[in-house]
């Protein structure tokens, strides 16, 4: 195994530091684990995907403002 280096917020620090018995390597190996396979998976849906680039934009927009439009924004 390799080692990486992340830069937190002091506060995050000390709240990870209040619990001493977890294990947070373990906990960020397969959050990035579980992160990696749902990138996968969009991936290999977008290949298949007929879409433009402007179609996915198009419906963005049109997501956004009807969430903006359900939560009174």
């Amino acid at each position: 195994m390799v080692n990486i280096t992340l830069t937190l917020p002091e506060d995050l620090k000390e709240e990870l530091q209040k619990h001493k018995e977890v294990n947070w390597s373990a906990v960020i190996r397969k959050a990035l684990s579980n992160h990696l396979k749902k990138l996968e998976i969009a991936e290999a849906i977008a290949q298949k995907s007929k879409l433009t680039r402007k179609d996915a934009e198009e419906i963005n927009k049109l997501i956004k403002r009807e969430m903006a439009k359900n939560h009174g924004l």
